[in-house]
């Protein structure tokens, strides 16, 4: 072999090992661009998300964003002496306002300011006013001559609790029936000692 082909193939050697650094180089910045694009978008999109009020669809009016509260509150609905269990399925988590969860049906979770408990029984698709609790299927609990639906907040009986917003610690008893004042003292008391489930 002869000093012009080493020249060459040294030559060609160089040119190889230029034109690969030159590519791995190049490559190499593509990388790096495209990670910075990565890394503005990321940032950008935690900064919208640490910064921004939610407003999911579908949430009550007027209501705050979600995380703006966490309030407890118990409740009770019996009816002819016998409680509504919220425990079922059906009635768990039907919002992300307000709702009863982990297959607890006594504590009302609230996540938010300005959240009734109409929007409560909305979401559970129950109808409560002052004169009636009706269920989905159509039973309807209405005040007559013989039987009274009964509100109460805190202990004290109120004529309508659908635009109560829950606070932490409220009691709350919906009561159908004929009860005499002795057995409704004996619930409201019931009521009174019943757990908060947080």
């Amino acid at each position: 072999m002869g000093r012009k082909e080493r020249r060459e193939r040294e030559a060609k050697r160089e040119n190889y090992a230029s034109k690969y650094s030159s590519e791995k180089r190049k490559h190499t910045l593509i990388a790096i661009a495209v990670f910075a694009v990565i890394a503005v978008i990321v940032g950008y999109s935690v900064v919208v998300f640490l910064t921004m009020t939610v407003t999911a669809p579908g949430g009550p009016e007027n209501a705050g964003a979600l995380g703006s509260d966490h309030a407890h509150a118990a409740i009770t609905v019996n009816i002819f002496g016998d409680e509504f269990d919220f425990s079922a399925p059906a009635y768990q988590i039907k919002s992300s306002w307000i709702h009863f969860e982990g297959r607890d049906g006594t504590t009302i979770h609230k996540h938010a300011t300005g959240v009734t408990l109409e929007f409560l029984f909305d979401s559970l698709r129950l109808d409560l006013n002052d004169q009636c609790f009706v269920f989905q299927d159509g039973r309807s609990f209405c005040t007559g001559d013989e039987y009274t639906l009964r509100l109460f907040i805190n202990g004290e009986q109120v004529s309508d609790i659908r635009d109560h917003e829950v606070m932490e610690g409220d009691r709350i008893l919906v009561l159908y029936g004929g009860q005499t004042p002795e057995e409704i003292e004996a619930v409201l008391l019931k009521l009174e000692s019943q757990e908060l489930v947080k």
